[in-house]
């Protein structure tokens, strides 16, 4: 299935327009990170966790909301199992028993019929948290070395290698400050815990793999039209893999809408932040990464 069969779009000689356009949203993001902070969640701030077993079920919104005002900030409120057991996490970091009862007097008050017994609960320590930041930061900063070095390998060239990295890190830049920006505005959690950590490689990965498409069509035009200057070369390149790359962005993106739209609260942040990367992701494989190759190759030739 082609959507475009002889596509002819300049998109080389469009890397200006899109360089301002990447350079305003990178920078702001920056900005916003550096000036906010990113918001955390319990994974990194550390606070309590607590499943409780109840006489009937419960609604998990209506709960969430409840809840929020007597811990100080929203909670993640989720089924655990069955229908009747629930899982409780808040970002406060009081001592496990004033958490505790905080909790258990909102559930007198706002089910006084429902009875339940605690099955489990736990104090996540900061230390903890710290810990997890910091493989978190080394395990991007592993993926994106070793990214480099397979481009490096596979294309023999370093001006790839920087441009795949470039766009990566462009990608994740962006969507963090959408984060950072959009936590206090929405309705539901942009918190980063460990299933946003795990999107953010997922976007990296999904990027990646666009970009490698693009470049095996540029080395493979590079050996069939040896005459032809690189600047017509990205150009066809991107063109002969457009379809390709359109028909896998708008189907993921399909499946991902739907899953932030019915697969519940929780998975909110997740598939939102998979929305975010594979728009992201898609235009920067075809405006980011190629035209750096073309601006590095440039340079390079010249020194």
């Amino acid at each position: 299935m082609r959507w475009f069969e002889t596509p002819t779009f300049d998109f080389v000689n469009k890397r200006k327009l899109a360089y301002t356009f990447s350079g305003v949203l990178f920078l702001a993001s920056l900005v916003i990170i550096f000036t906010q902070g990113l918001q955390y969640g319990i994974d990194f701030k550390g606070g309590s966790e607590f499943v409780y077993k109840f006489s009937e079920p419960v609604n998990t919104v209506e709960l969430r909301s409840t809840l929020t005002d007597p811990l100080g900030s929203a909670p993640e409120v989720k089924l655990f199992g069955t229908d009747v057991e629930v899982l409780i996490r808040t970002d406060n970091t009081a001592p496990k028993e004033e958490v505790q009862q905080i909790i258990q007097d909102t559930f007198a008050s706002a089910m006084p019929n429902i009875t339940y017994e605690t099955e489990s609960g736990s104090y996540i320590s900061p230390r903890f948290g710290d810990d997890l930041k910091s493989g978190a930061l080394q395990s991007v900063i592993y993926a994106i070395v070793i990214i480099f070095l397979y481009i490096l390998i596979r294309f023999r060239n370093w001006t790839f290698s920087l441009g795949a990295v470039a766009a990566l890190v462009h990608d994740v830049t962006i969507t963090l400050g959408v984060f950072t920006i959009l936590n206090n505005l929405v309705s539901f959690s942009l918190l980063i815990d460990q299933n946003i950590i795990a999107a953010f490689l997922t976007i990296v990965g999904y990027s990646l793999n666009d970009t490698v498409v693009v470049f095996d069509r540029i080395r493979e035009n590079s050996i069939v039209h040896k005459g032809m200057e690189f600047i017509p070369m990205i150009n066809k390149s991107l063109n002969d893999t457009l379809s390709r790359t359109v028909i896998t962005s708008l189907t993921t993106l399909f499946v991902v809408v739907v899953l932030f739209i019915f697969g519940g609260e929780v998975l909110k942040g997740l598939s939102f932040a998979l929305i975010i990367g594979i728009v992201i992701g898609t235009y920067s494989s075809l405006f980011v990464a190629s035209p750096l190759v073309l601006e590095l190759d440039k340079r390079t030739r010249k020194s």
